[in-house]
């Protein structure tokens, strides 16, 4: 087999043109869906199905038996290498998700113009030979996850990484990351905008420093860094450096929250304590971890962050004055070829020299303002500090411990501009309902983890207040006294609130593992249910697992309510889709529903792909396989 060589750029040219109109797609992560009107596949999508199929028996096959163990290629020139580099990526996409890719696969995908690689579904693959392959072949990778794969030592992990300087996303979750390979991404991937180091228990969070620049000199006690911070945009790191110091959490946390002014998206330890520690100033609490590690004292790291705010701001200032007053532009403003730094070395000095400690007295007065968008791993106790801090939050996942009736003032700041809230709480569901009232109205995805349900517990007034989700995620335990209905008093269609905008929902309740099917005392729960699946037009993704209520006869009272005039597909009819019209995928674990109801939305979606019904005592294997054949849904049952 040939060494590869470089595309003729004739070639190149040819292959450019065919991807461009070739759909009308939306991008979900790297794989491709097709539009909501379309029901055959694109060509693109039934060639690259069709390459899948044929990969084991023709490509990988010739290439396994007679060069795969034998010779070592530094390049492969195959018939992958005439592929754009974004089909090269979703059929690696596909192969993967499969559960088809192989080593021999991978050394023909690895292409020098692939952009994206994800291994995170075949761990087992990554080898640091592999790796070597990587960084030799695919210099000009963009994004890389190599998230589970514990068998990657740190050193072959830092040889791959010094030679990826292109990478804007890196995914090395769960991974044997340590010190020396933040270092390595710190001193050699600079573009780099969104890491996930999540589950790396070997990595403390002091080794995070090298990514905001912090480093003292020796010979000097004032801040310095080694090089600039990374313009890292996203910082995941929860769940690490097991056996370090609480403290160390939060002062770290700190550190990178002021070092790193590029950060929107942070998940970290200590998150929220860090947030109260720079809001409230309390930087002596540093000054050990400062020591031990050799950094600058928290207080420097937070005026010098001052000082950069000042300047932006003066920037924005002195530009607008310019403009006003008819006069030509700063050059930062004008082409972007002079530097922010350069541009107040040359016309702020006096600024710097005479007035520094007037500007720093109002800046102290005025506070700062973090940039934040997304935060994940704080606690309730931070809320305030954190809402003085980031203003201009938008996602928040929250771990309230029991304090949920105090959140309502908290969640003032948000009001009105939250899209993304998660709740891990272990009381009941009503304690939070004061803080959806504030929040709920601009929610776009709500996810309640851990909480507890009683009979009387308000869903339905939860809907009411958030009636623009996409996404409603519920994990809970069952009410644990029950309530039996001698009759149902259904409410009117017209009275129950809707949730028009939802995608996706998920109500999940534990169980007994030693019982076959969860007690059924909880009647009411059918009504809330009923409201969601008749109100939600537009629903693609469903999970109902070990509901403590009858579900069977509430998906056929909602199939009972479609009007037959409908058009399930509402395309060109215009006319809204009817429940469960639009469903792709289904979740129906311990439940009690039936074979032939199952059938019954089979008939009414077109779109539907995948249906879970283990568990489901009232269906046979006999009604399972019969029910196997049925079009091209994938049914699954234990």
């Amino acid at each position: 087999m040939p060494l590869f060589r470089a595309l003729d750029e004739q070639a190149e040219a040819k292959a450019r043109p065919r991807r461009r109109g070739l759909r009308n797609t939306k991008a979900t992560g790297s794989c491709w869906r097709m539009r909501d009107d379309d029901r055959v596949l694109s060509l693109t999508r039934l060639c690259l199905l069709s390459l899948a199929d044929n990969m084991k028996d023709l490509w990988v096959k010739d290439y396994a038996d007679n060069y795969l163990d034998h010779y070592s290629f530094r390049y492969i020139m195959g018939p992958f290498n005439l592929l754009p580099g974004e089909l090269v990526e979703e059929l690696t996409w596909l192969l993967s998700n499969r559960k088809q890719l192989s080593r021999a696969a991978l050394h023909l995908l690895l292409v020098p113009h692939l952009k994206g690689l994800s291994l995170e579904r075949c761990p087992g693959l990554v080898t640091p030979a592999l790796c070597a392959h990587i960084a030799a072949r695919c210099q000009g990778l963009r994004s890389l996850d190599l998230s589970g794969a514990q068998q990657l030592p740190p050193k072959a992990l830092c040889e791959t990484m010094s030679s990826l300087p292109a990478v804007r996303s890196l995914s090395l979750a769960g991974m044997p990351c340590d010190r020396s390979v933040i270092q390595t991404v710190a001193r050699h991937c600079r573009l780099l905008q969104h890491l996930d180091v999540s589950r790396c228990h070997l990595l403390s969070p002091a080794a995070l420093l090298p990514l905001g620049g912090v480093v003292l000199r020796p010979s000097s006690s004032s801040f310095s860094s080694t090089s600039s911070p990374l313009p890292l945009s996203s910082l995941l790191a929860l769940d690490i450096g097991f056996g370090e110091q609480e403290e160390d959490s939060t002062v770290a946390a700190a550190y990178l929250l002021l070092s790193l002014p590029c950060l929107k998206r942070v998940a970290l330890e200590g998150l929220g304590p860090a947030c109260r520690l720079i809001e409230q100033r309390e930087f002596s609490q540093a000054d050990e971890f400062a020591d031990r590690e050799g950094v600058s004292s928290l207080h420097l790291v937070w005026r010098e962050r001052l000082l950069g705010q000042s300047s932006e701001s003066w920037m924005t200032m002195r530009g607008k004055e310019s403009t006003d007053n008819g006069e030509v532009e700063s050059p930062l403003l004008e082409d972007g070829c002079d530097t922010e730094e350069d541009l107040i070395k040359d016309e702020w000095p006096f600024c710097l020299q005479i007035q520094t400690e007037d500007r720093m007295q109002n800046l102290s007065q005025s506070g700062l303002i973090l940039q934040l968008k997304d935060v994940k791993g704080v606690t309730c106790e931070s809320l305030r500090s954190l809402g003085n801090l980031c203003p201009g939050l938008n996602s928040l996942s929250l771990n309230i411990g029991k304090q949920g009736p105090l959140l309502t003032a908290d969640f003032q700041t948000w009001s009105g501009q939250l899209l993304n809230l998660s709740f891990i709480y272990s009381g009941p569901v009503v304690d939070l309902l004061p803080a959806l009232q504030v929040a709920g109205c601009s929610l776009i995805s709500l996810t309640l983890e851990e909480v507890k349900t009683r009979t009387d517990t308000p869903l339905l007034e939860l809907i009411r207040v958030c009636p623009r989700l996409r996404d409603l995620l519920i994990s809970a335990e069952p009410p644990a006294t029950p309530q039996y209905e001698t009759n149902d008093n259904q409410q009117d269609d017209q009275d129950l609130p809707k949730l028009p905008n939802l995608r996706s929902l998920k109500l999940s309740f534990s169980y007994e593992h030693n019982q076959m099917k969860p007690l059924m005392y909880w009647m009411s729960l059918k009504e809330v249910i009923r409201c969601l699946l008749i109100g939600s037009p537009l629903l693609e993704n469903l999970s109902l697992i070990s509901l403590p209520c009858p579900l069977n006869c509430v998906i056929q009272d909602t199939l009972r309510s479609v009007n037959l005039d409908m058009n399930p597909n509402a395309d060109s009819s215009g006319l809204p889709p009817p429940p469960l019209g639009r469903i792709e995928h289904i979740d129906l674990l311990r439940t009690d529903v039936q074979m032939s109801t199952v059938k019954s939305v089979m008939q009414l979606s077109k779109r539907l792909k995948y249906v879970d019904v283990s568990y489901c005592w009232r269906i046979s294997q006999r009604e399972w396989l019969d029910c196997k054949k049925f079009r091209q849904v994938e049914v699954v049952w234990v």
